[in-house]
């Protein structure tokens, strides 16, 4: 028996544990293998495995496990393998929405959360919807949280995975919003008539070499078509870019979220395409997380 069999072979929950027990247990367990989050996650992980909210947990942390304790053990070992939490539950939470993810779609970090916010900076001052186009839209949370934020907003979400496109069309259909939502199966925007008022895209950008050094939670469980961008990470900025200018409407938005070190390769590619200036939008930590740009022009 190996290390790791041992381990897991001495991680035991029983149904005559009390909850708050566990809880710190787990806590410890998450801990011991280098998980930061321990104490969110093994809190999350006990309350899947009892379906009860963190309230429950709070007030009656003596009451026993029971027939939880075994989907509990089964839950923690995933997350001990460096499964996301988010991957464990099928769902993310993004701006303050649940959305559903599968291995199909990458598993929004909160710092995209900043594309929102300068979208609806953006159309603040319009007095009616307007028209979004998201660019490998993965799992649809980009547009969806968008639409959700702006009911009289029309919006359309293209991936070149099925399987993701599968996933935002779930997603859209649980909040009710392919009334005003479609999701198209195709390469960035080439298969698209029409302008747009924002386009907005968070592409792969991890240069090829650079993935193996990722955390294992986005490593192994990420799909690598959304991460891999190529040997410098540009790839998809190359294709998507020059297809853009046909696509966006007069006073429109571009918005495309970008890693670390990227913002004046990305800049220059947009200043051939484009004679308006880019700008950046920092995320939470300051970091350059997302490039602007705005065409000249009224919006309709």
């Amino acid at each position: 028996m190996n290390a790791t069999e041992l381990s897991e072979a001495s991680l035991v929950f029983r149904a005559s544990q009390p909850r708050g027990l566990a809880f710190k247990t787990l806590t410890s367990r998450l801990h011991a293998a280098g998980i930061e989050s321990a104490a969110l996650d093994a809190r999350l992980l006990l309350c899947a495995a009892l379906s009860i909210d963190h309230a429950s947990l709070l007030l009656d942390p003596d009451l026993p496990l029971g027939a939880g304790a075994a989907p509990l053990r089964v839950l923690a070992l995933r997350r001990l393998a460096r499964e996301p939490v988010s991957r464990i539950l099928g769902y993310r939470e993004f701006w303050e929405v649940r959305f559903k993810i599968a291995p199909a779609v990458l598993d929004p970090r909160p710092e995209s959360e900043t594309l929102i916010e300068v979208a609806l900076e953006y159309f603040a001052d319009r007095s009616s919807g307007g028209r979004i186009l998201d660019l490998g839209t993965g799992s649809g949370m980009l547009l969806g949280s968008l639409l959700l934020s702006l009911p009289q907003a029309i919006g359309f979400g293209v991936d070149i995975s099925p399987s993701a496109c599968r996933i935002a069309r779930d997603n859209l259909a649980a909040f009710e919003l392919l009334s005003r939502g479609a999701i198209l199966c195709g390469d960035w925007a080439a298969s698209l008539r029409g302008e747009f008022d924002l386009i907005l895209a968070n592409p792969p950008y991890i240069a090829s070499a650079a993935i193996a050094q990722l955390a294992p939670e986005v490593r192994n469980y990420d799909p690598h078509l959304a991460l891999d961008g190529g040997e410098d990470g540009l790839v998809a900025y190359r294709a998507l870019i020059p297809g853009l200018k046909e696509r966006l409407a007069p006073g429109g938005l571009i918005a495309l979220e970008l890693g670390e070190g990227q913002y004046k390769s990305i800049e220059s590619l947009l200043a051939e395409e484009f004679t308006e200036r880019a700008r950046e939008k920092p995320d939470l930590d300051r970091k350059r997380r997302v490039i602007l740009l705005r065409r000249a022009g009224a919006p309709d």
